[in-house]
């Protein structure tokens, strides 16, 4: 098998083939097809790729004209009974896509049924257009029981995988890397899909929208980034959102087409979006489209839009989509006014009794049970099996290993196993990562599995989603855990919310170099666990030793969920033990005893561990037995095996090298304190860092690391 390649999976479309036709794209030379009349391109000393498109009409068969019709037609009727619902006080929240209509569903109409969309919340002529049970749609969007995301989310920001939508969260701009994701799994399988991504003109001026639009470019993905240029973000004009005159003209700076299209004009948009999807499927990369449309109402409902000249209204209410396309049927004698009315007609009659049944739907009901079990996604299957680290010294084969080799092993065993594992990092590639555990990567790999991206944290773990939504299953390595802030968002919004809110399964592993002792200072040298643990949906996990680095990334990648791989960066070269040959796991969420003692319990995880082992050390000689629990695992944690501890020693210390306000320690502490308080003979312990940014000098840094205050607090403890 050529492992540089992912192959189909299950259910997977077979490549296209490679001469298949395509639609034209602009400035293609080849003969129309029989019936075709192309679009007539004007304003010629523009650069190609930033000219405006202004469409023929006469490429449209009747019968899909009208099928055009009806498809613009629903959701401008939906949206009416909305608005009304809204007057009513019978719907809390509407954000309206009026006037909009002919970029939703000009985009479904101009892609094909495999190819993925990404809408937003002006968007309902997507999902009608992809076909989705109206009865179902009503519900989500009422928040009644049966909706897409039983309750927990609302409106638009849901997924449906079968009809190839994924949909939004309420952080603008944070689905495009997604998109990207997504594209990159078609051309790893050599399938032709397309990826269309929707924002707003406001979203643009985001890092995500830079970061994914230059991963798209550099890497040639077949992605459509659609901005619906509607005038306003919420009530600033463009004219205080950029300074270009057209959005579209970003493109050249990012190497790509950029073409502005009439939004209001549902020919242009499908016309449009055929030529970049065709372009995209011929692996010519992605295509910048910008749809300048008005929003003829309020950001939402309740926003109102007293901020938006009059006059402004007045101009675009002569364009409105659907009155123009009317026109156009009318003029061409396609459609007549009684047909008109009867098509009206009958859209309103078939949806009424739907949404009436939806709004008598009851609430959605649910226990404490269910909404904790679908936090996350059952496991995928093992790598390996279940060991323990004293059967590494008695195993045939094991070997002494350091914990950058057990981790590089690990990665090595489950690329192998799973050729959908796809690495992606700044620096992995040839030169092996900055702490070069990826080294030699390439060339047993390829480019294609080991894959460098530009400094784009953000991005990168956006793209990991829309990968691991397609089957693929990315991991990510952040260069240093400190940089993981700059996708921050995408980590605890995106990854960690999907499975929950919809459904998905996310298998996603972020490998972070963390914490401190190697005079890295600031920005080298955090600790990042507290940052992520209060977040559901994510597993964080922290190994100490080799025989666990090894273990417990490979129970990451047959997870089947987002995991955050905490690797100590003191620990890659000091740190070194027996590890078993082959494939074999450390459950995620349980804790080991590695030391055993009955006089006083250090509960602690990563290189904290180094550090009990050595005062517990100390402390034996004086006849005084500790005992060390090393967590592994910080979300989940084994609260079972702590407390048992603490209840067999009568006193405990938590101990981390972050510091010690509002680290993780609390957690644990907190939860001794209830669960073992009538065992214990003293208080609870924490010890952590000092509460400043690391600093960079050795001697400074000693002073705020807590590795010299454990031995005096753990004599103060004992003698309470």
């Amino acid at each position: 098998m050529n492992q540089a390649a992912v192959p189909p999976g299950p259910g997977d479309a077979p490549p296209a083939a490679p001469d298949e036709m395509q639609p034209p794209v602009e400035g293609e030379s080849r003969p129309a097809s029989p019936g075709e009349t192309r679009p007539a391109v004007e304003d010629q000393t523009q650069p190609p790729a930033l000219r405006k498109i202004r469409p023929a009409i006469d490429g449209f068969p009747a019968e899909r004209l009208l099928g055009l019709y009806r498809a613009l037609l629903l959701p401008r009727i939906i949206e009416e009974k909305m608005l009304l619902l809204v007057r009513q006080g019978k719907l809390s929240k509407w954000f309206s896509g009026i006037g909009q209509e002919a970029i939703a569903v000009g985009v479904v109409a101009g892609l094909q049924e495999e190819d993925w969309i990404l809408p937003m919340h002006r968007n309902l002529g997507v999902f009608t257009g992809r076909g989705l049970d109206l009865a179902q749609l009503f519900r989500q969007l009422f928040g009644k029981e049966g909706g897409f995301t039983k309750g927990r989310d609302r409106t638009f920001h849901f997924g449906l995988l079968e009809k190839r939508i994924v949909g939004m969260i309420s952080h603008l701009g944070a689905m495009l890397p997604v998109a990207d994701g997504l594209a990159l799994s078609a051309q790893l399988r050599r399938e032709r899909r397309v990826a269309a991504a929707f924002t707003g003109e406001g979203a643009t001026s985001e890092g995500d929208f830079h970061e994914a639009v230059n991963l798209a470019a550099v890497w040639k993905l077949p992605v459509l980034f659609v901005i619906e240029n509607n005038a306003y973000g919420l009530s600033t004009p463009v004219s205080e959102q950029y300074a270009c005159k057209d959005l579209a003209d970003r493109g050249v700076g990012y190497g790509i087409p950029g073409v502005v299209v009439d939004g209001n004009d549902l020919l242009a948009v499908v016309r449009a979006v055929e030529q970049a999807a065709g372009r995209a499927r011929r692996r010519e990369g992605p295509t910048l489209l910008e749809f300048k449309t008005f929003r003829m109402r309020g950001h939402e409902e309740a926003s109102g839009t007293a901020y938006v000249p009059e006059e402004l209204f007045k101009e675009w209410a002569h364009k409105d989509p659907v009155a123009r396309f009317e026109k156009l049927l009318a003029g061409s004698g396609t459609l007549t006014e009684p047909e008109r009315e009867t098509i009206r007609a009958e859209i309103g009659a078939a949806i009424e009794p739907i949404i009436d049944a939806a709004l008598a739907a009851p609430a959605p009901e649910s226990t404490e049970e269910r909404e904790l079990a679908d936090v996350h996604a059952p496991s995928l299957a093992a790598l390996g099996p279940v060991r323990e680290e004293q059967d590494a010294d008695a195993e045939a084969g094991s070997r002494e290993l350091r914990y950058v080799d057990a981790i590089s092993e690990a990665l090595r065993l489950a690329m192998r196993r799973n050729p959908r594992i796809v690495l992606l990092g700044q620096d992995i590639a040839d030169y092996g990562g900055v702490f070069k555990v990826t080294e030699g990567f390439v060339q047993e790999f390829g480019k294609s599995r080991v894959r460098n991206t530009p400094i784009i944290e953000s991005g990168a773990i956006g793209a990991a989603l829309g990968m691991a939504l397609d089957g693929i299953v990315p991991m990510v390595e952040m260069q240093f855990g400190d940089f993981i802030t700059c996708g921050f968002n995408q980590a605890v919004n995106n990854l960690a919310k999907t499975h929950y809110r919809w459904g998905a399964r996310v298998p996603v592993v972020i490998r972070a170099p963390v914490g401190g002792g190697v005079g890295a200072g600031p920005f080298h040298s955090q600790n990042i666990e507290a940052w992520f643990t209060q977040v559901a949906g994510l597993k964080v996990v922290a190994p100490a030793t080799p025989f666990d680095a090894k273990g417990l990334l490979l129970a990451a990648f047959g997870d089947g969920n987002p995991v955050l791989y905490l690797e100590h960066k003191l620990l890659y070269r000091s740190a070194r033990g027996k590890v078993p040959p082959g494939e074999y796991i450390v459950p995620i969420g349980r804790a080991r005893i590695a030391r055993e003692g009955r006089a006083v319990t250090i509960i602690t995880y990563g290189v904290g561990v180094i550090w009990a082992l050595e005062a517990a050390g100390q402390l034996a000689e004086e006849g005084k037995q500790v005992e060390v629990i090393d967590l592994r695992s910080l979300l989940p944690w084994d609260i079972e095996a702590s407390v048992a501890s603490a209840r067999k020693t009568g006193r405990a210390l938590v101990l981390h090298e972050a510091p010690v306000t509002g680290g993780f320690g609390a957690e644990v502490a907190a939860a001794l304190g209830r669960e073992a308080f009538e065992w214990l003979d003293a208080p609870v312990a924490r010890l952590g860092g000092l509460d400043t940014p690391v600093p960079f000098n050795r001697n400074l840094e000693e002073i705020f690391s807590p590795k010299r205050k454990l031995l005096p607090a753990l004599r103060e403890l004992l003698a309470y």
